[in-house]
């Protein structure tokens, strides 16, 4: 299986930043496409960003201009980094990556426990 772990999520006030890291590990075979989707009260997950291992990426609208993904392929690694945060960004944000654990192994989505960001206004 491969873990995904969050960090850097907290409070910061409206104009703020926020960097969130996700480290994969586990038994990794490859990665394909890496992502940060978010989740606010009462709301479905959606996607904020993903990029893909030769650094193409893809925005929800809501974040373009102000988040930037980005990702270290050696390390198993993906950053969020979260700028002019607006209190509409406050959400729990996932890591996923799609990987497989073995040569003869499918791609498989993998999700991370989530990290809070809350933005006060």
């Amino acid at each position: 299986q491969v873990q995904l772990v969050e960090s850097g999520g907290g409070l910061v006030q409206a104009g703020g930043s926020l960097r969130l890291s996700c480290a994969a590990s586990g038994s990794i075979f490859s990665i394909n496409a890496m992502g940060w989707y978010c989740q606010a009260p009462g709301k479905q997950r959606e996607l904020v960003a993903t990029i893909t291992p030769s650094g193409n990426t893809n925005y929800a609208d809501s974040v373009k201009g102000r988040f930037t993904i980005s990702r270290d392929n050696a390390k198993n690694m993906v950053y969020l980094s979260m700028n002019s945060l607006k209190p509409e960004d406050t959400a729990v944000y996932f890591c996923n990556a799609i990987a497989r654990t073995n040569y003869g192994s499918p791609y498989q989505s993998f999700w991370g426990q989530g990290t809070q960001v809350t933005v006060s206004s």
